[in-house]
């Protein structure tokens, strides 16, 4: 028994009637088991009991033993005066309030079923602990559950938002910049993509933006790209030439060049590839944020990454190696990523800042409008009967497997909830 599992089947009434005494055997009657708190404080607020033929009101405090009670040293906190109930697994200490009043405790009983799948959930070595249960819950509360979650998901990003929306003083383009940059990384380079973005910015890129040369100088320059001895490489040159002059201008120091991954990477997702690619973007798409806020389609969304990289980058995957020619246009599947990790977000985030909803549900029916992402974890999804029909959902999924499966959050989460709420019925 855990403090966890305790506080689940007290707040679902998934406990045996006849657990609901005092130690005088007074019984004990649930009027309302109270507001679950995951705060400093009691566990439950204002939870309704009836004693006889008297209604207690107060606060409940959940310990799998009375003597946790002492042990958290609530005895001495003012913030525990007003608890009525001590709901435990083991009574085995007297407990009392601040102001020396007896905290009257009961020792809260469930059928064994359900200790037998909670423990299964949380010691099982599946993929997903419920992959062998899901299959059995209603697809409706399921489809409910990924909703909640799609939008807990972009809550989520919208934290780190927030975070450079303060380092940069609510400057927007500079944001957006930031995160696209990050999302550029794909993953592997996502880190040296975002120190990229904070130790040039844009504000600098900015005002060079309408030559391609001294954008990918100032780009491949303070990537650390332009640091090598590369004689025979004309166009190489020239931007090394542009990077020294603007370097020292800005008073820029470029990044180590062991920063960025090329191991076991196919030649199209080089970080060279990538920065010639959003050095396309910069060049071509002044005022982003402004376009993105005013764009009312998906197509339009998506035109901004309509560019070509320089024709340096039509025979060349790295400096001073020609390769054979192939344009380096942004695919489709990357331009989706982008808009699912970078310009989404910022869009639902404008919403949220300003007050306008209308951003939020664009942000939310533009997510539903792009398909889903393909990747490990939602085929392993769909393996175990759980489909994403659309990016929202694949987002909702992959928030939902880092987020509560990889953790046993299984009581917090409404699939786990359902599945130990049927092992009642089924052993009835």
């Amino acid at each position: 028994m855990t403090e966890e599992l305790l506080k689940f089947l007290w707040k679902h009434k998934l406990y045996l009637p006849q657990s609901l005494t005092f130690e005088d055997g007074s019984a004990v009657e649930v009027i309302h088991p109270g507001e679950h708190n995951s705060d400093a404080g009691p566990d439950f607020f204002n939870t309704r009991i009836k004693v006889g033929n008297t209604i207690w009101a107060g606060n409940a405090e959940v310990h799998v033993r009375a003597s946790d009670w002492n042990r958290h040293n609530h005895s001495t906190n003012d913030a525990y005066q007003n608890v009525i109930l001590h709901i435990v697994a083991e009574n085995d200490a007297e407990v009392k309030n601040s102001r020396g009043d007896a905290i009257p405790s009961i020792i809260l009983r469930c059928n064994d079923a359900i200790i037998a799948q909670y423990n299964y959930l949380l010691q099982n070595s599946l993929w997903v602990p419920c992959a062998r249960n899901i299959k059995g819950i209603d697809p409706f509360v399921v489809s409910l559950w990924i909703e909640k979650l799609g939008i807990a998901r972009l809550e989520e990003k919208t934290q780190d938002i927030a975070l450079n929306l303060d380092q940069t003083q609510n400057n927007w383009e500079e944001v957006l910049y930031r995160m696209l940059l990050r999302s550029f990384g794909f993953h592997q380079n996502s880190q040296p993509f975002e120190l990229l973005a904070k130790s040039l910015p844009f504000k600098i890129l900015e005002k060079h933006a309408g030559s391609i040369m001294h954008t990918e100088a100032l780009l491949f320059g303070q990537a650390g790209f332009l640091s090598e001895l590369l004689p025979y490489d004309d166009y190489y040159l020239k931007l090394q030439k542009e990077y020294r002059y603007l370097s020292e201008k800005f008073s820029l120091k470029p990044l180590p060049r062991h920063n960025w991954k090329f191991l076991r990477m196919r030649p199209g997702n080089f970080p060279t590839v990538r920065l010639a690619q959003i050095a396309s973007v910069i060049h071509h798409r002044s005022k982003m944020f402004a376009f993105i806020r005013e764009a009312e389609t998906l197509e339009q969304l998506k035109e901004l990454f309509a560019v070509k990289p320089s024709v340096y980058w039509d025979n060349h995957y790295m400096f001073g190696k020609v390769s054979r020619p192939k344009e380096k246009n942004i695919g489709v599947d990357s331009v989706e990523t982008v808009l699912i990790n970078s310009v989404i977000p910022l869009l639902f985030m404008y919403g949220k800042r300003v007050g306008a909803e209308y951003f939020q549900n664009r942000a939310l029916d533009l997510l539903g409008q792009l398909p889903p992402e393909k990747n490990s974890v939602t085929e392993k999804w769909q393996s175990v009967g759980v489909k994403a029909n659309n990016a929202f959902q694949s987002q909702a999924l992959l928030y939902l497997k880092s987020y509560y499966c990889d953790r046993h959050r299984c009581l917090e989460c409404t699939i786990g909830s359902k599945i130990l709420s049927s092992a009642v019925s089924v052993v009835s």
